[in-house]
């Protein structure tokens, strides 16, 4: 199928390629280098072809998925990296940037499309949570670390530095609890609390009274369960319930891995709500992934089977509704290589552990989750995809006027 063929022409420049068709004819693509692969993809449906060209990432993902593709000279994950080397986020052709202000119907279109996608309302945000956290908690111990942090963890160097996943967790907690300038008895809302691990951290490290809320019934008895097994109940409480239906005042609010899942119409209401959550000194510190560049849209694959209704967001995006909420940003943080880091040690526990993943769901669903967890890799090594911490307050005189606290801070929680 020419249309294809040319496709992979213009993707494979370096490292080599061999297609291999469902009928047995063989096609070559790219260049041999001592330094890069050599892959093969067989293909054994005629139809898979078409449905690629059709949704790139969608057609691969279930021609995967349904054992119609396999891969050769490596795991999906060597595959999906060996596919998108050549073309990184920052790449430009050695061209010069030019005008884009033709295209700006085009983006206006782009924007719009998604803003109706994505409206989250409560009911659909309720089942797009249930969809992806609640699976079982079994499958979730097997790949995560011990206090089940499902987001970016924090590392010392871009090799990872030697050290484990959990010790990039709890750095990582201390990273966020550094930024929020935490004193002993202050109220804290951590919404999209996951299974409890930020809150009962913020309680243990720093004194403070966390409410944590979820949407996930599966997240909440673990959460709860964890806060009785440590007797802090009194002290760490989680709730089901939806981020706008909270009252406060609260000191500071957390936001971890949460804000993919608001949706764009409602991003304004998100922060609006937010203001109104915190006391006239308050801080608020959100950790979420964002797009490089200008509002995009959700992948296919990633809406239908892993995040429907989830959507990254611009920084813009997140700037243009936070100002209009008299929310200032006090601190701005890209973390560019932290989730790839982590995203593979995820995609490493998960290899390893196959065959329960296998007899808890089946081979399909299996491969279903290695290619989530490689092009999610892949999105951060090469595509546009990185983490921003946000450091939001009400009022400007509410923190020091310089980051020493921050580094003060975390040097002693890690200490501790």
């Amino acid at each position: 199928m020419w249309i294809f063929e040319k496709a992979l022409r213009r993707m494979v420049r370096t490292g080599r390629l061999t297609l291999v068709y469902h009928d047995g004819k063989i096609r070559e693509f790219g260049v041999a280098t001592p330094d890069r692969p050599h892959m093969t993809i067989r293909l054994h449906d005629r139809r898979v072809p078409m449905a690629i060209v059709r949704d790139p990432r969608l057609g691969l993902a279930e021609a995967y998925m349904d054992g119609r593709v396999t891969i050769e000279g490596g795991d999906i994950m060597d595959f999906v990296t060996f596919m998108r080397h050549d073309h990184p986020w920052e790449w430009t052709g050695d061209r010069p940037r030019k005008d884009k202000g033709r295209h700006a119907l085009a983006r206006r279109t782009v924007s719009l499309t998604g803003w109706l996608i994505k409206a989250n309302d409560r009911r659909r945000s309720r089942a797009n949570v249930a969809h992806h956290y609640d699976l079982s908690g079994a499958l979730y111990d097997l790949f995560l670390d011990k206090d089940r942090q499902y987001s970016c963890a924090y590392w010392p160097e871009a090799s990872g530095g030697g050290i484990t996943l959990e010790q990039a967790q709890e750095d990582k907690k201390a990273h966020i609890a550094a930024k929020l300038a935490l004193k002993p008895g202050q109220r804290v809302l951590d919404i999209g609390c996951g299974w409890g691990g930020m809150a009962l951290y913020l309680h243990r490290t720093c004194g403070v009274d966390v409410t944590g809320i979820t949407l996930s019934e599966e997240q909440l008895k673990v959460a709860r369960a964890r806060a009785r097994e440590a007797g802090v109940q009194q002290h760490v409480r989680f709730e089901l319930i939806d981020y706008r239906d909270m009252t406060g005042p609260f000191d500071r609010i957390v936001s971890v891995g949460m804000f993919e899942h608001v949706g764009t119409p409602h991003y304004a209401e998100f922060f609006r709500l937010c203001h109104n959550l915190l006391a006239p000194d308050g801080v608020m510190l959100l950790h979420t992934i964002g797009r490089m560049g200008p509002p995009g849209r959700t992948d296919a694959f990633t809406d239908k089977y892993i995040f429907p209704g989830g959507y990254i967001p611009a920084l813009s995006e997140i700037v243009r509704s936070s100002e209009a909420n008299k929310l200032m940003i006090t601190d701005l943080e890209t973390l560019r290589l932290h989730y790839a880091l982590t995203l593979r040690e995820w995609y490493k526990r998960t290899v390893a552990h196959r065959a329960e993943i296998e007899a808890m769901y089946d081979p399909r669903f299996y491969r279903m989750w290695t290619f989530y967890l490689a092009g999610a890799t892949a999105a951060f090594e090469t595509g546009g995809m990185v983490n921003y911490q946000i450091q939001f307050s009400r009022n400007r005189h509410a923190l020091p006027i310089t980051r020493d606290y921050m580094h003060q801070a975390e040097a002693a929680l890690r200490g501790a």
